[in-house]
Formats: C-alpha cells, sequence, structure tokens
C-alpha cells in the first residue's frame, strides 16, 4: 500500500517556491558561463560569431546581472527574498519586451526562443510575486 503522503500534490505555493529557486540556480549557472565565455554564449544564442569586444562587454554585463538576480534571491530570506523575486520580475518583464522588439532584426528562432525564456521566468516571477501579495 503506497504511503498517503506519495499520493498527495505539493501545495501550489511549494511549487512556485520551487520553482524560483531553480529560475535562481540557473540564473548564477548561465550567468557564469556567459562571464567566462561570452563568444561562446552569443553563439549559442544565434546572435553572431567572431570576436567582438563590444559585444563581449556588454554579454559580461548581462552575465553579472544574472549572478546577481540569482545569488541574491538564493542568500535572502523572507521578506529580503520577496523583493529579489520583485526585481527579478521586473527584469524578465523588460526582457520580454525586448525580446518581442528584436522581431524582425534577429531569425525568428532566436526572437522566439529569447521570448520564451524570459516570459516563462517572468511568469515564475508573477506567479511568486501574487503568492507573495496574497500571503499578507
Amino acid at each position: 500500500m503506497a504511503d498517503e503522503k506519495e499520493d498527495q500534490k505539493p501545495a501550489a505555493g511549494d511549487v512556485i517556491d520551487g520553482l524560483m529557486l531553480n529560475v535562481a540556480r540557473t540564473r548564477v549557472a548561465f550567468g557564469a558561463v556567459a562571464f567566462a565565455a561570452p563568444g561562446l554564449t552569443v553563439k549559442l544564442m544565434g546572435m553572431g560569431s567572431g570576436s567582438d569586444g563590444g559585444r563581449d562587454y556588454v554579454t559580461r554585463m548581462f552575465a553579472a546581472r544574472e549572478i546577481a538576480l540569482g545569488a541574491g534571491y538564493l542568500l535572502s530570506k523572507g521578506s529580503g527574498r520577496k523583493i529579489w523575486a520583485r526585481l527579478g520580475l521586473v527584469v524578465d518583464a523588460l526582457d520580454t519586451v525586448n525580446g518581442l522588439q528584436s522581431r524582425g532584426r534577429l531569425p525568428l528562432w532566436v526572437t522566439a526562443s529569447a521570448v520564451a525564456v524570459a516570459g516563462g521566468t517572468a511568469a515564475v516571477g508573477s506567479a511568486k510575486v501574487t503568492k507573495d501579495l496574497l500571503a499578507r
């Protein structure tokens, strides 16, 4: 006979919190890779190849932002974590808009991928911020 706990689904809040932790971990990991290898990162994202000092600089700025957002969320607790979730939501919403504005200037698969990732993380962030606000 199966244990009753195995049959129970996790609470929605627990799922959202788990997703946010995964988003934060992914931010740190992706940021670290992008900082260490900006040329490779840009190439894999379909946004160019070859050496470009300016592009590498901007990619490292993006990487630093991702590391800071992810680490800030992971290292904070309570009300501090709620602030980091809101900051991440703002960044992801702006990234989604930016991705939509790139339509026609980048290959469709690049735009679609960027919007899917940013929009997906914005959706998770939105769920987290909403959960936090309703828990007041």
